[in-house]
């Protein structure tokens, strides 16, 4: 049977001890040494929460303290700093904001003149040829076995195009019609158009509006009428898609500059 375990303030052998506090350190290490039931975990884990709420508290009194314990100027003076602080907080919040409103502002209006610049230049490409094309418009093929077709009716049906709103012409899938296009006669027969040869069949293609290009083809003794009185024969189809292909090179001016803008 093991010894009894000494009482505090006295030796192993029951005989009174001379240091109390160091009995008392020895009792507390033995008993921190011995090994923990759940309920002492759970007691020193709830101490240690206890403590931290403590701690918590505390600091908060302190803080509250501080204005609790402070003059009525002082408190004056602590608002106004805090009024001050938020008029600057809102005057930077409004001034980032005019500032991302004008920057939003700057980017569109700079998207806006690049898209219509983009559009003019479109516009621009195609009516001067150097641009292919699609749309609607008319296909109108020239038959001539007598060989009578000349430049002088292919100019006449170019001109009644144009009058007509085309925005693009082709003729034979080869030469694209601008306003510095020429055409001439050959004397063994054909025409030649912007240096290129051509012979009947003639096929004349035009984007525009349909109809428009059409009437305008078909007015009385107009190009239709002169075709058919040459012995020629004219088939004009209207048509929802027509696509040019032929581009020509941009031509460079020699003399002409542009006037400066201000």
């Amino acid at each position: 049977m093991s010894d009894p375990e000494p009482r505090a303030g006295t030796t192993a052998s029951g005989a009174p001890s001379e240091d109390p506090d160091r009995d008392g350190r020895a009792r507390l290490i033995a008993a921190l040494r011995r090994p923990g039931s759940r309920g002492q975990l759970a007691a020193g884990a709830l101490l240690a929460v206890l403590g931290f709420a403590a701690v918590v508290q505390v600091q908060s009194n302190s803080r509250d303290a501080t204005y609790v314990g402070a003059r009525q100027d002082e408190l004056i003076a602590l608002i106004n700093g805090l009024s001050l602080a938020s008029q600057r907080a809102e005057n930077e919040m409004t001034r980032l904001a005019q500032t991302r409103n004008s920057l939003l502002t700057d980017t569109e209006a700079r998207r806006t003149a690049l898209e219509r610049a983009r559009q003019l230049a479109d516009e621009r490409g195609i009516l001067a040829g150097t641009l292919a094309a699609v749309g609607p418009g008319v296909r109108v093929s020239i038959e001539d076995e007598s060989g009578a077709v000349g430049a002088g009716n292919v100019i006449n049906g170019i001109q009644e195009l144009r009058d007509a709103g085309a925005e693009a012409i082709e003729i034979n899938d080869m030469v694209r019609v601008v306003a510095q296009t020429s055409v001439r006669d050959l004397e063994e027969g054909g025409v030649v158009i912007d240096r290129t040869r051509l012979t009947a069949p003639y096929v004349i293609e035009a984007i525009g509006s349909s109809p428009t290009l059409s009437g305008g083809l078909q007015i009385a003794r107009g190009f239709a009428y002169e075709i058919q009185r040459v012995g020629g024969t004219v088939d004009i189809k209207e048509l929802e898609t027509v696509e040019i292909d032929s581009v020509r090179e941009p031509a460079s001016t020699e003399y002409a500059e542009p006037v400066p803008t201000e």
